[in-house]
């Protein structure tokens, strides 16, 4: 089998260089949130944002650029909790849902933001289903 010259190339833009690797992930985000749409009052986008270390995530009105509920890893009963970061996710995702009840929410979008559905993004997800929050 041949290879064209170039795939080495490419293979180094893609792979090798950060800046395509983030605008790749810009991408793929992009057309998740125009397959989710846009998160309104009565059914807002639950937005994850996932670092090496914590994971946030948000309650947002889209409609009026504002966001309704957040939960982080960082607060202070969940940091405090001794865990693996996937067992912190689901506690995350527990939390999300209980605010979102308090505002009357029970229907959400969820928008795993350009990650895998697996991990501590799929954690989040069984965490605010546990909770009584569905999507």
């Amino acid at each position: 089998m041949l290879i064209p010259k170039h795939r080495d190339r490419i293979f180094k833009l893609i792979v090798m260089n950060p800046k395509a690797k983030t605008l790749r992930r810009r991408n793929i985000r992009y057309r998740i949130r125009r397959r989710v749409g846009e998160g309104v009052a009565e059914k807002p986008r639950l937005s994850v944002f996932r670092s090496n270390k914590d994971i946030y995530v948000q309650l947002i009105d889209d409609l009026k650029g504002e966001t309704l509920a957040a939960v982080s890893s960082k607060d202070k009963d969940i940091a405090a909790q001794k865990g693996t970061k996937i067992e912190k996710s689901k506690l995350v995702g527990a939390a999300i849902a209980r605010k979102a009840v308090e505002l009357g929410l029970k229907t959400v979008k969820f928008d795993r933001g350009g990650y895998l559905y697996h991990g501590r993004v799929k954690a989040v997800a069984d965490g605010a289903r546990e909770g009584g929050l569905q999507f």
